[in-house]
């Protein structure tokens, strides 16, 4: 693993900024007692930024203030503690625990680097790796944090593609998946997309400890404008992706697929009305293990759909303005949309007033 030089003040300059826990005593006796609870970011109806803690009914149990908009959450069961990563191209990710015991800690990227919004800790909770931009260099690497040392960066490793977004830990505990999206951006340019006749996307496996490279997969050439973006593992392990496309409008390209070690990339065939509902555009996948079925909303195209994870069948979908936040809950699925209704694994909505929801949702179970 190759090590980098870290200064101390980048680090330590988001330090001064405030950050607001709110939770009432009957809330905290809820998270306590809850079974599961979820974590998601959220903007703010009048303004400003922040991720909360939902019950299983959609109730805001707890909620910290972020400095802009926040993209996804890991969490690590040994510490209890969880970390929102900034939307891309942003340069914070803030530690958080549940019931606002500890005081968030903000962890800033380094100079070079900024987050891709993803992240997942070692088995034993001892390190944090993250999807980093190296901008200058246009190349994806994932950032090493030591969990126990405040999160002080100490080291990365390439992802050996362009653009990485999602990263899963694989059931072996070492290998991590990461999704190449291919896409060259700098933040010089905001989110702008640099390379879109060239982009290259491509699925690769690698060794977390050493940071070699295990396998790497790339679409057929044809499809070269698929960027690989969010993934999932189903209850055989086996890795389920879904796509955002960069080619024309009009073409209608397969957008989900899955990753079997050892094996090519499969992309599913999926219905015409289901595939063109999704207008190009897969925003998050959710695995339930339990229950065999994958999850894959669109925001762009207003719609979430249920996958049987054995055959690969569309089961159901459902229409529901700009959802993207989707986690297994019971036997399906709750999903968050960003105008602001929360939707309960048994289908029943609720709409949040002072919040609208961001573009992803972590189921964290809780063991007591």
């Amino acid at each position: 693993m190759r090590s980098s030089l870290i200064d101390r003040r980048d680090f330590l300059r988001a330090a001064g900024i405030g950050f607001a826990a709110a939770m009432a005593p009957s809330a905290w006796a809820k998270t306590l007692a809850a079974d599961a609870v979820f974590a998601t970011a959220f903007v703010k109806r009048d303004g400003g930024f922040g991720a909360a803690v939902l019950s299983e009914a959609g109730e805001v149990l707890h909620a910290i203030d972020l400095p802009d908009r926040g993209h996804d959450v890991t969490f690590d069961p040994v510490s209890r503690r969880s970390v929102v990563f900034a939307r891309q191209p942003g340069t914070f990710a803030v530690v958080f625990d549940h019931i606002g015991h500890d005081a968030p800690l903000t962890i800033a990227s380094i100079p070079g680097r900024h987050f891709f919004g993803h992240g997942v800790f070692s088995p034993d909770g001892a390190l944090l790796y993250a999807t980093e931009n190296d901008f200058d260099n246009a190349a994806g690497v994932v950032g090493v944090y030591d969990a126990r040392a405040k999160f002080s960066r100490i080291g990365e490793f390439p992802t050996y593609g362009m653009g990485p977004h999602e990263l899963l830990l694989l059931g072996d505990g070492r290998t991590i998946a990461v999704a190449n999206g291919g896409i060259e951006t700098h933040p010089d340019y905001g989110r702008a997309e640099l390379n879109i006749a060239t982009m290259k996307p491509s699925y690769v496996l690698v060794d977390r400890v050493s940071g070699d490279l295990i396998e790497k997969h790339e679409l057929p050439a044809a499809l070269h404008q698929l960027s690989i973006r969010h993934m999932d593992t189903d209850q055989t392990g086996t890795v389920w992706f879904g796509c955002q496309y960069r080619g024309p409008g009009t073409d209608r390209p397969a957008l989900v697929g899955r990753a079997t070690r050892g094996k090519d990339l499969q992309l599913l065939d999926m219905p015409g009305d289901v595939l063109s509902g999704f207008r190009n555009y897969i925003g998050s996948v959710a695995a339930n293990p339990s229950a065999a079925t994958v999850a894959v909303s669109s925001p762009e195209g207003n719609s979430l759909a249920v996958i049987d994870a054995a055959s690969g069948r569309v089961i159901s979908t459902r229409a529901l303005v700009e959802v993207c936040g989707v986690a297994p809950d019971g036997s399906g699925f709750m999903a968050t949309t960003g105008a602001g209704e929360i939707i309960e694994g048994s289908g029943m909505a609720r709409s949040e007033p002072d919040y609208v929801w961001d573009n992803h949702m972590l189921r964290i179970e809780q063991v007591r």
